[in-house]
């Protein structure tokens, strides 16, 4: 809560524009802020991690549960929808999603996506056909695409730089359990109650958010026209919703063409041929419509030009996406390769989930302390490249203290580098685009969880269709295939199953190349965060008086 800040509401109310970085919310004699702090403050921070741990947790949670939705519904055909109708959704609408939080209260505007989001998990938890599910993943993925980037701004606006290090940890932290331990509690719903609970389970979830965050008052970044001034004036001429009319058929035509491309559809099939060209030229005209609309574009070139911001969104979009498929094809080698249960494959999944909490939170506090991120991004590029490249070495008699320990740097790395970008964005844009950053960010997330997951697919078939025939010899790599990852051992005799899961591990083994090729590119763009500090140094008084505190630079 904040008595006033640099950029007020003019006295005539025509003015609602804040200037100035984001860390320069200063201290004077005559306007000094008031951030949130006490039971205020952990109830704001409580909510928005909940937010963040649904939203990740949704994108996960119902892998292991599609088995048996196909089953009850007789929809095979629909699989690849059930993934993809989120995901899609939520990247075609994540950058007008910064225009929103621009114009309107973060708080109200984040309680608005989440309703939307949890109308879509209700939706789901009701379906009663496969077209239902698909259109309640579609609005929930609505939904999730203001989720993140609303947390993001409402920390930036309840407490300063320089302690948000700590709160991103902590909501970063426990918000990537939910991705990681998805899967997890997916199978255990459908295999002690229903599926349904996948989705059910967050609607009294979303009542405790409600709870935290309707009563609390939560302070904007920079000071908000009414709503009813931005709908009635504002709206057509700031949202750039011709940018969004292109924006959103793009990317939905490069999500279907990677959806598409070896699942029902060659990879040089027409259709994903012209979906890939449809993409690029609707992309190219995007590019051309955003530069002719300056800084009142939906995604501004500023931005996009500015080496922080780019170097961070192209972090976040490595890291998100080598997190995801670690997700994925790490229960995959436990429960096709070891025979483990989806249970019990969560379970080995806890010396990574931990590491990276515990180095989430340290690493988090240690730059609000010290001051600077970088360390901390180069450090867990260079852990998840050595994480990632042992884990490609797993087989089938790997012991548990080495596959444990291998998990336990990949988690130490993800934990170190995962709020960089973020700290890094916030630390170094005007407090008017705040809001825009921060969707670019998340946005950028989004499809490197769908473009990597995509490459990640293809590389795992490619895979075992060559170590299948070199492992074991008389067994049909297309049976293997089609039978599922816990469903093969049904298909292949015994006297063959030996060499299909030398062939599985070395496959899944592969895919851990990709990801080791993703921290080797968080490594490289992690240098273009620049040597920055969280801390300020207050202005002296030759520098005028109510300049503020400058952020240091080396």
């Amino acid at each position: 809560m904040k008595k006033s800040q640099n950029g007020n509401m003019s006295k005539d109310g025509t003015s609602w524009e804040s200037d100035g970085p984001a860390a320069d919310r200063f201290d004077s004699n005559t306007d000094e802020p008031e951030w949130v702090q006490g039971l205020t403050l952990g109830m704001v921070i409580t909510g928005v991690t909940l937010v963040v741990f649904l939203m990740l947790l949704d994108m996960s949670i119902v892998s292991t549960a599609i088995p048996t939705i196909t089953s009850q519904f007789h929809s095979l055909n629909d699989v690849a929808w059930y993934g993809s109708a989120y995901t899609i959704s939520s990247a075609a609408l994540q950058p007008l999603s910064g225009k929103f939080y621009t114009y309107f209260s973060s708080k109200w505007t984040l309680l608005a996506f989440f309703g939307v989001f949890e109308l879509g998990s209700l939706l789901c938890g009701v379906a009663t056909s496969s077209k239902m599910l698909i259109v309640g993943r579609a609005v929930a993925g609505m939904g999730s695409s203001g989720m993140l980037n609303g947390g993001l701004n409402i920390v930036a606006a309840a407490v300063p730089i320089q302690k948000r290090p700590a709160m991103l940890g902590v909501i970063m932290g426990v918000g990537q359990l939910g991705l990681v331990g998805g899967p997890v509690v997916g199978g255990a719903f459908t295999t002690y109650s229903t599926w349904r609970w996948c989705f059910y389970m967050n609607l009294p979830i979303g009542a405790v958010v409600a709870a935290l965050l309707l009563f609390t008052r939560i302070p904007d970044q920079k000071p908000k026209p009414p709503a009813r001034h931005v709908l009635q004036s504002l709206f057509l001429q700031k949202f750039d919703l011709l940018g969004f009319a292109l924006f959103a058929p793009a990317s939905i035509m490069l999500l279907l063409a990677l959806q598409y491309g070896g699942n029902g559809y060659a990879w040089d099939s027409v259709t994903v041929i012209g979906l890939f060209c449809g993409s690029a030229a609707t992309f190219l005209v995007f590019g051309l419509w955003e530069r002719h609309m300056g800084s009142e574009a939906m995604i501004p070139g500023h931005l996009v030009c500015n080496r922080i911001v780019l170097s961070g969104s192209l972090m976040a979009m490595s890291i998100f996406g080598f997190t995801m498929t670690l997700s994925y094809y790490l229960p995959i080698y436990f429960q096709a390769v070891r025979g483990k249960s989806a249970l019990v494959s969560g379970v080995d999944l806890l010396p990574n989930i931990l590491c990276q909490l515990v180095m989430a939170v340290t690493s988090g506090v240690l730059t609000s302390k010290l001051g600077y991120y970088l360390p901390w991004a180069v450090l867990g590029a260079i852990l998840n490249a050595i994480g990632n490249g042992l884990l490609s070495t797993l087989s089938v008699h790997t012991p548990v203290p080495t596959w444990a320990g291998y998990e336990a740097l990949v988690g130490f790395g993800r934990g170190a580098i995962s709020q960089v970008p973020m700290i890094a964005i916030q630390n170094n844009v005007t407090n008017a685009d705040v809001s825009t950053a921060m969707a670019l960010m998340s946005c950028a997330q989004t499809f490197g969880g769908a473009i990597f997951l995509a490459v990640a697919e293809v590389i795992f078939a490619q895979a075992l269709k060559t170590n299948i025939p070199q492992y074991a010899l008389s067994v049909d790599a297309a049976t293997v295939i089609a039978a599922g990852a816990t469903g093969f051992r049904d298909v292949v005799p015994a006297q063959d199953l030996p060499g299909v899961l030398v062939a599985y591990a070395k496959s899944v083994g592969e895919v851990f190349y990709l990801a080791a090729a993703f921290s080797v590119v968080q490594f490289c763009f992690a240098w273009g965060v620049g040597w920055r500090s969280v801390k300020r140094k207050k202005a002296t008084k030759d520098e005028g008086e109510g300049e503020g505190e400058k952020q240091t630079e080396v």
